[in-house]
């Protein structure tokens, strides 16, 4: 495990509710710096709410969200500024229709960084070369397929140059013979040292790709550990549960 020393994101005793929907439960664990952690579990379980606290996108009821040694839970954090620190792919792409590839790339460059518009193009085309699009800086996203679109969402991520990744379901939306150009680009990452902090239901990504799987049911995490012992050799019997249901939709119809 993670100690707070070497961690990026330590959250502790993290509760989140909807009304009377208890969503999260006092989470509590960390992210290394250039750790990939991948979180998996049914729906319903927290997975993505726990992702959004991490950048407060919702606000946690109780608990603290570290983001290299700040809590950005408290009241008084400057959290624009540590959200810059931060990148977030959504399940949605979530890109401007109007705008073209290379504007996608540079508008948050230049609003929220102050860059010059000839150094944020520069760096928006680096990163849209580094996922595969050099050539669409002038096409608009509905000329794109879903998968390029979610990598133009990645490009535009990278050119804030965050320390953090987060990727909530990233494939989700995508026909599966879209799925792979993805999972190539975030496994790149991943090689290069990105921290990242992955919600997914890819568990063959997961399985080669995490440092650690995180495996969450009920608003709490469950069971976590390396691949190969989570995916690998579950312990608890909600784990094993899942993963039959994961591997084999025809139980989990059945089951239902």
């Amino acid at each position: 495990m993670t100690s707070s020393e070497t961690a990026l994101v330590e959250i502790r005793g993290v509760h989140k509710s909807f009304g009377d929907n208890h969503v999260l439960r006092g989470i509590d664990f960390t992210v290394g710096r250039g750790e990939v952690v991948c979180v998996i579990g049914p729906s319903g379980s927290g997975k993505s709410t726990l992702l959004r606290c991490v950048n407060l996108l919702e606000q946690p009821d109780d608990g603290e969200v570290v983001v290299q040694g700040e809590n950005i839970a408290d009241p008084d954090c400057h959290l624009d500024a540590a959200r810059r620190h931060i990148g977030m792919v959504f399940q949605q792409f979530n890109l401007f229709p109007h705008l073209s590839v290379l504007r996608n790339c540079t508008i948050a460059q230049t609003t929220v960084l102050g860059r010059k518009t000839s150094e944020a193009e520069r760096i928006a085309r680096d990163n849209l070369q580094r996922v595969g699009l050099g050539d669409k800086i002038d096409a608009h996203p509905a000329q794109l397929s879903g998968g390029q679109q979610q990598r133009v969402a990645i490009a535009r991520a990278l050119s804030m140059d965050p320390t953090l990744m987060l990727f909530d379901e990233p494939t989700s939306a995508l026909d599966p013979e879209l799925v792979g150009d993805v999972l190539t680009v975030m496994r790149a990452l991943a090689e290069e040292g990105m921290t990242m902090l992955v919600v997914t239901h890819e568990m063959a990504f997961a399985r080669q790709v995490a440092d650690r799987v995180v495996f969450m049911d009920g608003g709490v995490i469950v069971e976590q550990g390396s691949p190969h012992a989570v995916i690998g050799n579950p312990q608890h019997e909600r784990t094993k549960t899942f993963l039959k249901r994961v591997q084999d939709p025809t139980n989990a119809q059945q089951s239902a």
